[in-house]
């Protein structure tokens, strides 16, 4: 592991770090959601590994299970939450420029900008 972080959330955990792509496991805790954000320079692609949990993608609104799938593209506005008693494990895939800061929160429930 390369590196990892401890949120209000849940943790991540990165596991690849190149120039124009990022790998990580996101665990999130039962109850909780990650912001309501998008990302100005990289997409992502979700596999559900474990849990289940309820996406918001754009305008859409739709659960996810293990096996699951999600493109998330450059700009598109994202969410996903734990509405369950088990951790939700992804898969995250990171492609383009990969900084972490590279998030902007349109709402957060643990009041970061």
């Amino acid at each position: 592991m390369l590196d990892f972080d401890n949120r209000p959330w849940g943790r991540w955990e990165e596991y690849i770090y190149e120039p124009d792509y990022r790998v990580k496991r996101l665990v999130l805790f039962p109850g909780k959601r990650l912001s309501l954000q998008y990302h100005r320079l990289r997409a992502e692609n979700w596999v559900i590994v474990q849990g289940e949990g309820k996406m918001t993608l754009g305008d859409q609104n739709f659960p996810v299970k293990p096996g699951d799938v999600v493109h998330i593209a450059k700009e598109q506005v994202h969410r996903v939450a734990n509405e369950s008693d088990q951790p939700l494990v992804i898969i995250e895939t990171q492609i383009g420029i990969c900084p972490e800061d590279d998030i902007v929160r349109i709402e957060d429930d643990y009041n970061r900008v």
